[in-house]
Formats: C-alpha cells, structure tokens, sequence
C-alpha cells in the first residue's frame, strides 16, 4: 500500500485504522510533501515545477526531462517529480517526488520499439517501471558511460564493419559493458509515396531538388546520409533541408508523410508504420549496451528476463519490418 502498488478496500482500511489507533482520515488523507532528492540530469531540466521522470540508477538518482516525445505518448505521461529549485552548479538538481520512487529501467535509444518492455516489466512479481529517454545510439552510448541509464539502444557501425561492439568499447572502455541484441531492420530513404521508383538514391534527391528531413548529430542514420553523399561524391549542402534535425525514426517518417519533407533517412519499419516509399541502403543490428556497474542491478535482471518473454517476442515480430531472432541474445562481453 505504502509503495502505491495497492489500493485497500473500505474493510481493510477500517481494519488498519483500528489496529493502529488512528482514524481512517489520519491513516489514508492527504500525504505529507516528499522529502527533496537529489537527482543528476540526463539533459537541461528546466525551472522550479518542471516536470521529470525520475529513477534511482545505481546508488543515486536521475531524472529526465518530459519534454517533446519525451513527455507523451499519444497523450502526457505522469511525472515521478519536478524540480525543486533552479539547478545550481552541483551535480545534482534538487527534485521533490510525486510519489514513493520505486524501482525503474531506464534506456536510452532511437528505437520506438523500446516502449514494448514497459507491459512485460509491469507483470512481473514484484513489477518494475520502465521510462525511456528517446536519443541517438551515440548520445545513449554516452548517457550509459555516465551511469545515467540502466541500458543503452544502439545501431552504430564500427570500423570493423561490425554493429555496435566496437563503438561501445570504445565509449565504456572504462567500465566495460555487455550487449544484448533486440533486433534487426533495414536503413534507407523514406520517400513520399508519389516518389515510389523515381528516386534511387542520394544523388536522386540532390538532382531533383528534393528537401530532406536529417537527424542529429551522432545518429546512425545521419551516418548512413553520411556515407551516401561520399559514396556519390557529394557534398551536404548539395542537399535541401540537410541542416534539419529530427528526434528519431518515426519523426523522420512523420515529417516526411505530413510534407514537411519529401525524405529521409530511417528505419523500414518507420516508413511502413507511414505508408511511405522506401529505397533500402543498408541492413543494421540494435543492441542493447548494459554497463557492468549496473550489469547485478534488480532492474537490469528484470529487463533479462523480459526480453525472452513470448509476450515481448510475438509483438516486435508483428511489427512490420522488425527481425526480433537475435532479441536477448549475449552479443558480446566488453
């Protein structure tokens, strides 16, 4: 009950009252405020009353900013806390609960998928929250080497030719990490549905005075536009719009579908959720980066678990474009 996991009955709180000598209006009313916490930022937080979502990971805890993609989800999320007084130089912000803070995976990750963990985490005995911190693989990279997250999603090609391993040794050299596959998609240009056949290419784009839609800097897909424009011997500015930064896959696809665009670079199945065209250029890997100070954590044992779950499995394997063989699989061990 204390934890807010349960609600009693009329009976049972009449029965708690009496036992402890208390009214039920002591025992159940109004809750004093939560003590303030200190909470390290996984980005700017705002002012006083601003909204996070907040989390113990390791021996202290973070706190994410609900803002844009981050604060809804067809509709606002509930906030864990908000902000306490102006962040001042020290690491942590001062943050006042909403509520008794209780166990929660935080990932990071460019992935749309990643919200999926959420129902399987909630049914497990006891439950674990789940918030996810929508980013690029090398800004999840870098969050997971701060020990911000739990888990860090991540579709980055390597020298070697290889996803992901590489990149992430290279950013967690310090702690080492193990990675964990989630799934398979291809990378390309999402196109507007009239575009279908008359462009094949970057130099497509470039020729016919197309406006493209970018991501930020540090995501694959920004790479993959990257390694386009020079396989084709051209330079960015030869492209409209490549200035431009979208916040993730289906960003990109929706920019796109809403002609604020007439392409992209995502995910296939961005593309298929919109009903756009699609010209693959490339086949991807995203893991999931775990580092190892969080590798015997409670919540990064709940995420092993759910991520073999049947329930988990059936729903990326309806999502068209997804390949979930590789979901829970040890990849790797850096």
């Amino acid at each position: 009950v204390e934890a807010g996991h349960s609600d009693p009955s009329l009976r049972v709180a009449l029965a708690l009252a009496s036992a402890l000598g208390v009214t039920v209006e002591e025992l159940f009313g109004p809750m004093m405020p939560a003590p303030v916490v200190g909470a390290r930022p996984v980005a700017p937080l705002g002012g006083t009353g601003a909204r996070v979502s907040l989390a113990p990971v390791g021996e202290s805890f973070v706190a994410l900013p609900m803002l844009a993609d981050a604060a809804t989800r067809t509709g606002f999320r509930p906030a864990g806390g908000v902000v306490a007084m102006p962040a001042a130089a020290a690491p942590a912000t001062p943050v006042r609960p909403l509520g008794p803070p209780r166990p929660t995976l935080v990932v990071a990750g460019c992935d749309p998928a990643l919200p999926l963990l959420e129902t399987p985490l909630a049914q497990l005995d006891p439950p674990v929250a789940f918030t996810w911190w929508p980013c690029g693989s090398a800004e999840a990279l870098r969050l997971a080497a701060a020990g911000l997250v739990h888990a860090a999603g991540a579709h980055l090609l390597g020298r070697s030719g290889e996803y992901n391993t590489g990149p992430a040794e290279e950013r967690l050299a310090r702690t080492g990490a193990e990675v964990i596959g989630f799934a398979a998609w291809r990378e390309g240009l999402v196109l507007r549905p009239d575009l279908a056949g008359q462009v094949r290419g970057v130099r497509d784009l470039a020729e016919q005075g197309l406006r493209v839609v970018n991501r930020e800097e540090g995501a694959e897909a920004r790479h993959v536009l990257d390694r386009e424009l020079a396989a084709a011997g051209l330079q960015p500015a030869a492209l409209r719009g490549y200035g431009t930064r979208a916040g993730g896959h289906l960003q990109v696809a929706a920019a796109t579908a809403g002609g604020l665009a007439d392409a992209g670079v995502a995910s296939e199945p961005a593309a298929l959720a919109y009903g756009l065209a699609f010209v693959p250029l490339t086949a991807e890997r995203f893991d999931l980066v775990i580092p190892a100070s969080q590798a015997g954590s409670r919540e990064v044992d709940a995420l092993r678990k759910v991520l073999t779950s049947p329930w988990l499995l059936t729903q990326l394997g309806t999502l068209p474009g997804y390949d979930p063989a590789r979901c829970g699989e040890h990849v790797a061990s850096l």
